[in-house]
């Protein structure tokens, strides 16, 4: 399941001649939820994560909080998002109903606590530590994911893990290798393809580079991302909650830019 889920959850269109039930029929049934689970954990934890908050793909936790109607999920997990790496879904109607009625369980069964920090202050910080390598509408570096809609894909306790912890889970697309050439010197960045003979990458500069194998002296997959982590002491709290709060903006239905 892909990293825009929320998004084209937000924009699809529901309109079918024969299309599913407007309410989970399996809702509240507990053979249902633990059926859900079971399926969950199978064919969708790898990308949203064992606590479905999300790993690569969006933080399925909050779509009841942001208003996605039931009805809008399952034709989403039926029909697939063209262009993206999750694909029309086989199994039985019943089962997405499962899997619904599994993540029901997990929504907030309280109102979420009120927002703080400034979005203006954090769209500053954000240009001033982030920007080289991220982009937001057009505008930043390509070496690490567009955030230009990161708001509707990803809870504020995931992006404080993947900016306080960056290695913890480094998206596709994004793994960072470094090249040793013939002659000695490491070029570092993040692959973009590869195969036996050759290999692509994006380099720390922004240039998109491309070698022969033969032509190496080694292709090191590095562990670590080439974000570092931001602890408290290089980010404090305040700065943290700033940046959080104009990233919330970003992508989110009905969230005011600043």
């Amino acid at each position: 399941m892909p990293a825009l889920l929320l998004i084209a959850l937000l924009s699809i269109s529901v309109a079918h001649t024969q299309g599913p039930a407007t309410k989970n029929p399996r809702a509240g049934d507990p053979n249902a939820i633990r059926a859900g689970l079971a399926r969950f954990q199978l064919s969708c934890a790898e990308c949203h994560g064992t606590d479905a908050k999300g790993v690569f793909g969006p933080d399925l936790t909050i779509l009841w909080a942001d208003g996605v109607s039931e009805e809008r999920i399952f034709d989403t997990v039926r029909r697939g998002i063209q262009g993206s790496s999750m694909p029309a879904s086989r199994m039985p109607d019943e089962e997405i109903w499962a899997v619904l009625a599994y993540l029901r369980t997990l929504a907030p069964s309280v109102p979420l606590p009120p927002q703080t920090g400034d979005p203006q202050r954090g769209e500053q910080l954000f240009w001033t530590r982030c920007g080289s390598c991220h982009r937001v509408g057009g505008r930043g570096g390509y070496l690490g994911p567009d955030l230009s809609r990161i708001g509707s894909s990803r809870s504020r306790e995931t992006l404080i893990r993947d900016i306080r912890n960056a290695s913890a889970s480094i998206a596709p697309g994004y793994k960072p290798v470094t090249l040793v050439t013939a002659d000695g010197r490491r070029i570092r960045g993040v692959a973009k393809s590869e195969d036996a003979f050759s290999i692509q990458l994006m380099d720390t500069r922004d240039q998109l580079r491309g070698y022969l194998k033969s032509t190496l002296r080694e292709v090191v997959n590095e562990p670590r991302s080439l974000m570092p982590d931001f602890g408290s002491a290089q980010l404090p709290e305040p700065d943290l909650d700033d940046i959080l709060r104009f990233l919330g903006t970003l992508g989110r239905a009905g969230a005011a830019r600043p």
